[in-house]
């Protein structure tokens, strides 16, 4: 969610197989170069042969994910495993009894319509890939319940995240984005797309390590267990035409050249293997394959945090850097206004000419947008990340997602402020906030809105979100006996993901062939504790 300025205080196709085409469709070239060329057999809602799953455990040997059963593959380096789900969603949607094969952290091979093999760690429900959520500010994890007071406004929301951004340090900012991480971890996040823009101490004076800020990021995620993309964000201006001021100096670097310098320090850090400000290879000893858990990508703020002449540098770095490229993009009116009262233009349009729009861009909300704003996003291919649970809680408005998406905009989720963090209630969200919209049902099939969950590709890792041979070994198990998704059947298995699963139903999660959940629970983390004694010391 975008953090406002000053100036205006007032303010589907029901087709697995089609919706997998439609999203590589939309995507900057393949859209797994990793797993090209591997072809993976799904037969939608084929019968278990294997019976029931107790039956599977005694029969065959496999053990069943939950509990003990994982514990010799938690923790340390990723190794060979063999898994057998009970049901997986593969690329051409459900398949049945399907043997996923790991080693050195990848899918070595997936074979489905196969009885469980001796030996095998058995995922009972229903696995997908490891889910993306593309857009996360972790500190804001600590305003959660603490801004509903009276009706409130944006802005009375605007002055405690600012409050809190105040007090965060290095340390205190570590210990609530591991607890936060954690929490991803739970609801089967595997990947986060970090917006970063907190990087100085109080007053906007750097660090001994300008980085300190993103290292603890980094290095929280690596114990959490989960890769980051660390969206390190260009924040100049506390709106257009105003100068940083209180807690916003801890935003700014002066200018896009020195934020520029500052990043590529960082982006060297992480490929040596370190994340900095003495936190180093934290990542490694987390036992992380397929190539480390960090990434850093570029962020500009908004056209109000960053003036159209300080755009270029930041687009430059991340073509150079082969990067992902993130920015807010009109949230709320007020932020088009300012942009058409100061250069004339809508700030789609401002991004457009400065040149920041393309494949591997991703604009955040994009919630009031002209026809003409919407052809320049889908024409440049240009990634949406919708944030519903935000975009409400915050009164922002909903967005022409589904148009976006037909233009040739792919679709992205993030949780954003983290009023929650379900990926699958803000998948869900953006096909029932439509219908209240329009009062009409079926904009969305569930299995396009569920390949949304698993959009890594717009944070840099092409090689994830996707169970084939040669992709990251990322498995995530839902639950398909609790209240919320008794009645599963495979043939209508992004409906239950989508429309009737939670974050509470995840029972195992695998990250790079290292498991981080099992049996619904962090295997390193208290999540609860540790998420009390952060948020305690952050308030």
């Amino acid at each position: 969610m975008t953090p406002p300025d000053a100036a205006h205080p007032s303010a589907a196709t029901d087709s697995a197989h089609a919706a997998h085409a439609a999203h590589a469709a939309h995507s900057a070239g393949p859209a797994h170069p990793a797993v090209a060329g591997h072809a993976v057999a799904a037969h939608a809602g084929a019968a278990d042969p294997a019976g029931p799953a107790h039956a599977v455990a005694a029969a065959d040997g496999a053990e069943t994910a939950g509990g003990g059963a994982l514990e010799g593959v938690t923790g340390g380096r990723p190794v060979s495993q063999v898994y057998w789900a009970e049901h997986a969603w593969l690329p051409g949607g459900a398949a049945s009894s399907v043997r996923i094969d790991v080693a050195d952290g990848r899918i070595a091979a997936v074979t489905p319509d196969v009885a469980a093999p001796v030996g095998a760690v058995r995922l009972a429900g229903l696995t997908l890939p490891g889910l993306a959520n593309a857009h996360s500010h972790a500190f804001h994890r600590a305003l959660r319940g603490r801004t509903q007071a009276d009706r409130g406004t944006f802005w009375t929301w605007r002055e405690q995240m600012y409050a809190l951004a105040a007090t965060l340090t290095p340390d205190s900012y570590y210990a609530l984005a591991r607890a936060v991480y954690a929490e991803m971890a739970l609801a089967g996040i595997t990947c986060v797309g970090e917006f970063h823009y907190l990087h100085h101490a109080p007053g906007g004076r750097p660090y001994a390590d300008p980085n300190a800020m993103g290292a603890a990021l980094i290095a929280a995620a690596a114990d959490a267990g989960i890769r980051i993309t660390l969206l390190d964000t260009c924040y100049l201006t506390g709106g257009i035409g105003r100068p940083l001021e209180g807690p916003q100096l801890r935003f700014g670097d002066g200018d896009a050249e020195r934020w520029a310098s500052r990043v590529t320090a960082l982006a060297a850090q992480v490929h040596a293997g370190s994340d900095g400000g003495g936190r180093a290879t934290r990542g490694d000893r987390a036992g992380f394959g397929g190539g480390g858990h960090a990434l850093v990508g570029a962020a500009l703020h908004s056209v109000r945090g960053v003036p159209p002449e300080q755009i270029g540098p930041i687009v430059r770095w991340a073509a150079a850097s082969a990067a992902p490229l993130h920015t807010h993009l009109s949230e709320q009116p007020a932020e088009n206004e300012a942009c058409l009262a100061a250069y004339g233009v809508t700030p789609t349009r401002l991004l457009a000419d400065a040149g920041a729009l393309g494949p591997r861009t991703t604009v955040v909300h994009a919630t009031h947008l002209t026809g003409e704003d919407i052809e320049l996003i889908g024409s440049a291919r240009a990634v949406t990340c919708a944030c519903p649970t935000t975009e409400r809680d915050l009164a922002d408005g909903i967005g022409p997602i589904r148009t976006l998406f037909d233009a040739g905009s792919p679709l992205s989720l993030g949780s954003d402020s983290h009023a929650v963090i379900d990926l699958f209630e803000e998948a869900r969200a953006v096909e029932l906030d439509e219908r209240l919209r329009t009062r009409e049902r079926g904009h969305w099939g569930a299995a396009e809105l569920l390949e949304a969950t698993f959009a890594h590709s717009s944070l840099g890792w092409d090689d994830a979100g996707i169970l084939a041979p040669g992709a990251r070994a990322d498995l995530v198990t839902l639950a398909t006996d609790t209240v919320r998704t008794a009645g599963f059947a495979p043939g209508t298995a992004a409906e239950t993901a989508v429309f009737a699963a939670g974050a509470a139903d995840v029972r195992s999660v695998v990250v790079d062939g290292r498991v981080v959940v099992a049996d619904g629970a962090h295997t390193t983390i208290d999540a609860g504790r540790a998420l009390t004694d952060a948020l305690r010391s952050a308030q």
